[in-house]
């Protein structure tokens, strides 16, 4: 070690020391000093790495003797105690990879962790949820319906409070002092197609030369099932004996059945089958993720409405001809549908009321036409 080197300000002196990131040497600076009756003596910082100087370093030895300024030591084992503190905190970031880890098998999954990584985590990843305002959460909200869906952005922040919630129930942190206020959402849109529309979809799906999408396609329109239980569908699904589909972890929380029907099943008999589970594989057999690029053409070629939804459209149009022919109940809707409550099977409830109308208005034109019919017999008899 080199000798101390006095500089012009009392209780600072240096040494002379290699440099660590490059060749040569620099100064180390160090300041001496009384307080309490002891004597201390600590590294104020190095000439180059630090950009310290002589001055710099008597500021530093004026503030540790007025108590302004913490010791090396003391700033290094608080620096500990903050990164340990960081690493028990409970933040959002470290209750959504518990929670993760709690429900391996979360139903869009996908989904959520798209929207934690894009929206949640640069926003409120490192804090706890007590540290979280309703002011801070009302500005993300209104950021986010700037440029998403109201149903987009009441995805993301149901999200927000799910994580929130597991960490309450779980005890693993406090919550916030606020509800989350969500976006109003009209999730009531029914789509469907007119006649037309529906006989150009047909002749679409007819010409699909993709046998696979077509008939995902055809399966929409003949059972109403959802496009994540088609895609879900395997062979074993199918009760070919009994006539029945039987449906694992739909929506509505319980596996359901419906019925076979006759269309369903003349399909799914002539349908190729693979070594894959699945009626449907994705690649490598496993179950198929997505099927846009092909649904979209076929869209194109039966020149549907830009916002028509295939898959989830085609749910609507069965439900929407069961309804309108006035033969089906809401109830027996609501099962075909596999709906958990009669709630959302209510937006088809004025169909099956037009279904009725029309049965009333027939009664009416029959007592009409027997009037009419009796008034000529009348007539003829007259005459």
């Amino acid at each position: 070690m080199s000798e101390r080197q006095k500089t012009l300000y009392p209780g600072v002196y240096f040494i002379k020391g290699k440099r660590r990131s490059k060749t040569g040497t620099e100064k180390i600076f160090y300041i001496v000093f009384r307080k309490d009756g002891k004597q201390h003596e600590e590294k104020a910082g190095r000439q180059y790495e630090d950009n310290m100087t002589p001055a710099k370093a008597a500021g530093i030895r004026a503030e540790r003797i007025e108590g302004k300024r913490i010791s090396n030591m003391e700033r290094r084992i608080k620096i500990r105690q903050e990164q340990q503190a960081i690493k028990n905190k409970w933040s959002i970031t470290r209750l959504w990879e518990q929670y993760k880890t709690l429900h391996p098998n979360l139903k869009g999954l996908v989904q959520d962790q798209n929207r934690f990584t894009l929206y949640i985590e640069p926003r409120f990843g490192t804090k706890e949820p007590r540290e979280l305002s309703a002011f801070e959460v009302g500005q993300f909200r209104s950021s986010l319906l700037k440029k998403k869906q109201p149903a987009t952005v009441h995805n993301i922040l149901e999200l927000l409070r799910r994580i929130i919630n597991f960490g309450m129930k779980n005890e693993l942190c406090q919550g916030t002092t606020f509800k989350i206020q969500m976006p109003k959402v009209n999730n009531l849109k029914t789509e469907d197609l007119s006649p037309d529309e529906l006989n150009r979809l047909i002749k679409a799906i007819d010409e699909e030369p993709d046998i696979q999408v077509a008939n995902m396609l055809r399966m929409a329109l003949l059972t109403g099932m959802r496009r994540g239980e088609i895609f879900r569908l395997r062979w074993e699904d199918i009760d070919f004996e009994r006539g029945f589909i039987r449906i694992q972890d739909p929506k509505g929380g319980q596996d359901a059945t419906i019925p076979l029907n006759q269309k369903t099943r003349q399909i799914l008999e002539i349908h190729p089958r693979t070594k894959s589970p699945f009626i449907f594989p994705g690649r490598e057999g496993g179950p198929r993720a997505d099927a846009n690029k092909r649904v979209n053409q076929i869209k194109e070629r039966a020149c549907l409405p830009a916002d028509f939804r295939p898959f989830h459209g085609l749910r609507h149009v069965y439900a929407s001809m069961l309804a309108s022919s006035g033969e089906v109940d809401m109830y027996t809707l609501q099962k075909l549908l596999t709906h958990k409550s009669p709630h959302m099977t209510q937006r088809y409830a004025h169909l099956r009321d037009e279904a009725l109308q029309r049965a009333s208005d027939l009664a009416g034109r029959i007592i009409d036409q027997t009037v009419n019919k009796n008034s000529k017999q009348s007539i003829s008899q007259k005459r």
